[in-house]
């Protein structure tokens, strides 16, 4: 059973980190800027967002 919900919480994870990353690509360059986002920060604060920590 351990195994199937390490599965689902990853597969749950991994959705967070694709639609993070969907959701930031999304926004504008001016709107990253306000947020204080720079695009090559993307893919490090989906990963934060999904599983707490960077890389």
């Amino acid at each position: 059973m351990a195994a199937v919900q390490r599965f689902q919480e990853n597969r749950a994870r991994n959705a967070v980190y694709r639609q993070t990353v969907r959701e930031l690509n999304a926004l504008t360059t001016r709107d990253l800027d306000d947020l204080g986002i720079s695009r090559s920060m993307i893919t490090r604060l989906a990963h934060e967002a999904a599983w707490g920590t960077s890389k």
